[in-house]
């Protein structure tokens, strides 16, 4: 552990760790009605009328049923419980999924349907997200399992990681041209593909310790990674 002026300095530099990204859906009386017996339709009352699996309608008079609040992200996008996911087939899975319960198909639909599409399209969109970066994914994985990072983190880093970052910081700050952006820019890539790398490893030795640490990293090069999109905005 290690703390002091680089620790000030760091929060200076505005390293916060921002929490899961995703979330999920937004609850309701009328949905928690709906969930009252689940195993009903809520429109016609017939069986099997919960989502579960990769239902969304009840088989009996196709309205629309609520989400499965206990379904994670991984299950929703048809994925393996793992680091390493095939993007392709991730985003497949998301255009199927719009397909089937965005709102845009449910204007002429009940405003009971129009909820529960919102709320659907919605938990699609968080989950795909997280899924797709590397960063969000590996949290997500650890919080499944009950880990996650909190802020005020910089305490636990290695003096040498925390140095780098001010530099980096530092330079990027200095920075009079798209040249030296781009160099910078250049750098942060390479580290995060480093760190991309290192963490896969981690998860499939289930070294989740080992996963947490590398994360942390990557959160303070996602934070310069902002910096960076910010830099080249012109004013």
């Amino acid at each position: 552990m290690w703390s002091g002026r680089t620790g000030v300095l760091l929060r200076g530099w505005g390293f916060w760790l921002a929490g899961v990204p995703g979330r999920g859906p937004p609850s309701s009386n009328t949905a928690s009605q709906a969930r009252s017996n689940s195993s009903r339709c809520w429109n016609c009352g017939g069986p099997g009328g919960a989502v579960r699996g990769n239902a969304f309608f009840c088989p009996q008079c196709r309205a629309l049923q609520p989400p499965d609040p206990s379904r994670d992200y991984f299950s929703l996008m048809d994925c393996n419980r793992s680091f390493r996911v095939d993007t392709m087939k991730l985003q497949h899975r998301y255009q199927q999924l719009q397909r089937l319960v965005h709102p845009d198909f449910f204007s002429q639909r009940s405003q009971m349907e129009k909820d529960f599409s919102e709320k659907h399209s919605t938990l699609v969109n968080d989950a795909y997200k997280t899924l797709l970066a590397p960063l969000s994914r590996g949290l997500y994985l650890l919080k499944l399992r009950g880990i996650e990072i909190h802020e005020g983190t910089d305490n636990e880093m290695d003096r040498e990681f925390l140095m780098e970052i001010m530099e980096i910081n530092e330079k990027l700050a200095e920075a009079q041209s798209e040249a030296a952006t781009k160099e910078i820019e250049s750098v942060v890539r390479a580290k995060q593909k480093e760190y991309t790398d290192n963490v896969s490893r981690a998860f499939e030795q289930d070294d989740f310790e080992k996963a947490k640490e590398i994360l942390t990293k990557m959160k303070y090069f996602s934070n310069v990674e902002e910096k960076i999109k910010l830099k080249k905005i012109p004013l």
